[in-house]
């Protein structure tokens, strides 16, 4: 019996928005994973994809299985069905050789982190509380703005319609133009915006969006529909290793180098989503400033990230202009709710 995998064995953007679309025989049930109505093709189609990825590793008696780095490394073979043992099987498959997959490895030495991490550590920390303007530490801006090309959200994929919130200050509902950003001498720093450049910052469900003003129990808080224009150039920090994939490149040298990335690019999306305190914000917010900043020069319109109170999605949008504002409710905070830890 024939065996057929699809995109969803893997989790990557690209198999699934290119490879798979391109080469697919048929539709149908995946013979791994089980996912119905998927394009198929066979393992050993992508055989030279995957002997270009496993290239950048090197056998090592004291390393971990290949699966494994995969899973770790690039966020692949991601599906709930894929664990190890079912894993292994598909990548046998795909390479034709069961004995691959039984040994150990590690990244060779072009694939491991070149100190990116340390440097933007450092810099953060000159930012908050050193030099803002003027910083004597220095990242590798240029690396970055390619990287920040791995990250753009093909324009299909951004959402036109989201939601904006502010808590109102009696009981009347705030009106369109009350919701839209405040003017550039009122506009305070936010996590994305240094003081006195207003972004519009929105979310992608309303209660999203009403948790991100952090309200108590009890409080209205206004809610806009708002929607922005198709083909805006937006950067996804959401979650790089699903972002970013491998099987873009065509080149070993490049897919080691993207490898010591990546753990850079997660710190990035990290960085937007941490939780600060507002008596802290106005030096915390810093480095996440910087970094929307020269996404803003790099000529990209918005930057996507986790919320850090909700599993919703955020957009900081940098020109508030060529958003519109709709129709604007009111909502009453019914609950708010407290987890902590020791």
């Amino acid at each position: 019996m024939k065996l057929y995998c699809c995109p969803s064995c893997f989790g990557d953007i690209h198999l699934r928005r290119s490879f798979f679309v391109q080469f697919s025989h048929e539709m149908g049930i995946c013979s791994y994973c089980l996912s119905p109505d998927q394009p198929l093709l066979y393992p050993r189609e992508l055989r030279e994809q995957f002997e270009l990825l496993t290239g950048i590793y090197v056998r090592d008696p004291q390393g971990i299985g290949l699966i494994e780095l995969l899973k770790s490394d690039w966020g692949l073979f991601s599906h709930e069905r894929m664990d190890i043992a079912h894993a292994k099987e598909l990548l046998s498959d795909v390479l034709d050789d069961g004995e691959l997959v039984r040994q150990r490895y590690r990244p060779s030495e072009s694939a491991v982190s070149d100190n990116a991490l340390q440097r933007w550590d450092d810099l953060r920390q000159e930012l908050i509380h050193k030099n803002r303007y003027f910083p004597e530490t220095e990242i590798n801006l240029s690396r970055l703005k390619r990287l920040f090309d791995y990250l753009l959200l093909p324009a299909a994929e951004v959402a036109t319609n989201w939601f904006r919130a502010r808590i109102q200050t009696g009981t009347s509902t705030f009106t369109p133009i009350e919701m839209k950003s405040p003017p550039k001498h009122l506009a305070s720093h936010g996590r994305a915006n240094p003081a006195g450049i207003p972004y519009l910052y929105l979310a992608s469900t309303p209660i999203t969006a009403v948790s991100e003003i952090r309200p108590h129990t009890g409080e209205d808080a206004s809610v806009a529909s708002v929607r922005i224009p198709d083909g805006l150039k937006v950067i996804d920090l959401r979650h790089p290793k699903r972002s970013v994939s491998p099987f873009m490149l065509s080149d070993e040298s490049e897919i080691s180098m993207l490898r010591s990335d990546i753990e850079f690019l997660e710190k990035l999306g990290e960085e937007l989503t941490r939780p600060v305190l507002p008596r802290s914000a106005a030096f915390d917010y810093v480095p996440s400033q910087y970094l929307c900043e020269y996404v803003k020069v790099c000529g990209f319109d918005g930057v996507m990230y986790r919320s850090s109170v909700g599993d919703g999605v955020n957009l900081a949008l940098f020109d508030p202009d060529v958003a519109e504002v709709g129709a604007t409710v009111t909502q009453r905070v019914g609950r708010v709710t407290v987890n902590f830890a020791e």
